[in-house]
């Protein structure tokens, strides 16, 4: 061997024979969710099918788990790693637990391999307190990681600490983009730099080396959104920044140069991203950043791009700010006191997390700057007993805590992420959990498989010879993922027994085709001319309540008792309230304030949109919907990669 990088796991092939060519037990949208989004080139016009994608993640967690022991001079059991490999192949498998999308979609590429493991984590933050010794840094951090697919934080903690300076020309320097995320991080790094003085402007950026729209990206997946949104992104910083120079970087600037970052990102609608700027209480600029009255221009041109969140305060007057979230539900709310002192609200403090400063898009994950984090999901509902689903846990924070011995290739992330080791072992279908086992049981359940994870973790790390994780748990909002084990997402309940889930194809799908000839109900979409909607009729399985059925009250509580008994970082939420809560919401921030760690706000109102991603039916429609619908053929289906996942995988966060 020549080292580390010769060294592969393999599943028994007589283990795989068993799973080649038969289907698991999807949720009601799972195989065509997982076609869609998940399975990967073979290179032979065909992807793979779902045997192949646990095959390729579970082996390479193993590898990651072998190559560290072997790097590392530690013990290595071929004969345990294969019966546990085989384990975490069968969960998967039944969906007691999956991977984040981004593991569906990287694990055991050569990409990880090669390239180091960023895209293995779901979020990361930044701050922008240090921009008066690096300009730059953040907004680059920002760009790179969500071109990697990464829901990045930031904030505006920067703001008034550099004064912006008229670029110096570098006369005849002729800068040639290169045709790679890092050439175009690069390129914001030197034009951002110029107005620090830390370098000159080019005076010509020629791209004529970034390949054109629609061009495969073997490396990483997906196609090339070409040359046009990352020139339209320099353009509108240069243009920015020119009316400020000779001023003080203010937290509109911030937030501004965040979202035309991300509106490049998502052109061309080939990928996805997702961001969250957090805010001052005392910051008038930075609340007032989305009222449409002042700002419809930029809010329809790019501060559509994050969700925007105040750091709010214990004891603090909610009064200005619950007005606007009841408006439109923003602000969001993050109680970074709260995140720094406890783990699991249980009233005791432990400071664990005194060097963080904000988080995740989602707000599941509490993080420090360019920290990263990687987050699994449990489905207890799909579960006999919580007895069986302890024995989940052991392999759901064993595929995490395998993420935090890759490195990355930023070295501002490994100080972090190799020091903390923070994973969030998650769970989606709560409500039906609470359903199917009772409230009172699966709460105390919880606390029960936080003490297994506390367990496997000391066991894990000593294995491995590394930090035990500062957190391990959250409840992130899911999405895609949760589709495939069809359950409901996260914390949040669903929209009705019945109802019609709208999924967007674009237009050359090959899945079209198969849908359409299955019986499925397939219009052009309303508002992209390249996509159509593709209508699912959906019964939800261990059905209490709906969302209209649920008081915001209710909400809250349940996420404050997840906080208590299983979260050690957040509760990724958006609490649905109607007219008459939304007057209520400065006292229901009051109340739960020393209770949560972050919130967001959404009114329970007729949105007006066509084609709604969830539409309630009753049982009468539903029947009369799947009355004609056939099995899929699922034979047919070719090479159909269209849509990475969601980043954070919450379709509430993400921007498309």
């Amino acid at each position: 061997m020549n080292g580390d990088s010769d060294i592969f796991f393999e599943l028994s092939e007589d283990f795989i024979k068993n799973f080649k060519w038969k289907q698991p037990k999807w949720g009601p949208l799972g195989y065509v969710t997982y076609k869609r989004t998940y399975a990967r080139d073979l290179g032979s016009g065909k992807t793979e099918e779902y045997w192949q994608t646990c095959k390729r993640v579970v082996e390479g967690v193993f590898t990651i788990q072998r190559r560290h022991c072997y790097k590392n001079k530690l013990p290595w059991s071929h004969r345990k790693a294969q019966t546990s490999a085989q384990k975490m192949f069968e969960l998967m498998w039944e969906f007691k637990f999956t991977p984040p999308g981004r593991g569906l979609w990287m694990m055991g590429t050569d990409y990880v391999y090669k390239r180091g493991g960023a895209a293995l984590n779901n979020c990361g933050f930044t701050s922008t307190e240090n921009i008066s010794t690096d300009f730059a840094e953040p907004f680059c951090f920002l760009m790179d990681m969500s071109m990697l697919g990464v829901g990045i934080g930031g904030d505006c903690k920067g703001a008034g600490k550099l004064t912006i300076k008229e670029p110096k020309l570098g006369k005849g320097w002729k800068y040639y983009v290169e045709d790679s995320r890092e050439g175009w991080v690069d390129l914001l790094r030197t034009v951002l730099n110029a107005y620090a003085w830390k370098g000159n402007m080019p005076e010509e950026i020629n791209f004529e080396k970034v390949r054109p729209f629609g061009e495969p990206i073997k490396s990483f997946g997906g196609t090339a959104s070409g040359p046009e949104p990352l020139s339209e992104m320099i353009n509108d910083i240069k243009a920015l920044l020119d009316k400020r120079v000779g001023d003080k970087i203010t937290s509109s600037d911030i937030v501004d140069i965040f979202n035309l970052i991300g509106r490049c990102v998502v052109a061309g609608n080939v990928r996805r991203t997702a961001e969250i700027m957090f805010g001052e209480i005392e910051d008038e600029e930075f609340i007032e950043l989305k009222d449409p009255d002042k700002f419809e221009k930029e809010l329809m041109h790019h501060r559509w791009a994050s969700n925007n969140s105040i750091f709010a305060k214990v004891g603090m007057d909610y009064t200005k700010f619950a007005e606007r979230t009841a408006k439109n539900g923003e602000p969001g709310y993050e109680w970074l006191e709260n995140a720094q002192a406890y783990s699991r609200i249980r009233g005791k403090k432990d400071n664990k997390d005194r060097r963080a400063r904000g988080g995740n898009p989602c707000l599941e994950q509490t993080l420090e700057p360019y920290e990263l984090c990687c987050l699994v999901e449990t489905y207890p509902s799909n579960h006999k007993t919580l007895e069986e689903w302890y024995e989940t846990l052991k392999y759901a924070y064993l595929y995490a805590k395998s993420v935090t011995l890759v490195e990355t290739h930023n070295e501002l992330t490994n100080a972090v992420l190799l020091r903390n080791r923070r994973i969030g072992c998650s769970i989606s279908g709560i409500t039906q959990a609470f359903t199917k086992f009772g409230r009172r049981q699966f709460l105390q359940s919880c606390d029960e498989g936080y003490k297994k994870i506390q367990e496997w973790d000391k066991i894990y790390s000593d294995w491995f010879c590394i930090p035990r994780s500062i957190k391990t748990t959250s409840v992130k909002p899911s999405g895609t993922v949760s589709l495939l084990a069809g359950v409901t997402p996260g914390i949040h309940y669903p929209v009705s027994k019945y109802y019609i889930r709208n999924i967007r194809f674009q237009r050359d799908s090959p899945l079209l085709d198969i849908l359409k000839e299955s019986g499925y109900t397939i219009e052009k979409d309303s508002y992209s001319p390249n996509t159509f909607v593709v209508s699912f009729p959906c019964v939800e399985k261990y059905f209490d309540r709906s969302i209209e059925d649920v008081t915001m009250w209710e909400q809250l509580e349940n996420v404050a008792q997840i906080q208590e008994h299983w979260a050690d970082n957040q509760v990724s939420v958006t609490v649905s309230f109607t007219p008459e809560e939304g007057k209520q919401i400065k006292y229901a921030l009051e109340l739960y304030e020393t209770r949560l760690k972050g919130a967001s706000f959404l009114p329970k109102k007729e949105h007006g949109y066509k084609q709604a991603p969830f539409i309630p039916l009753t049982k009468e429609k539903y029947e009369i919907q799947i009355k004609d619908i056939k099995p899929f053929r699922l034979g047919k289906v070719k090479d159909t990669h269209e849509q990475t996942d969601s980043f954070c995988d919450g379709e509430s966060c993400s921007v498309k």
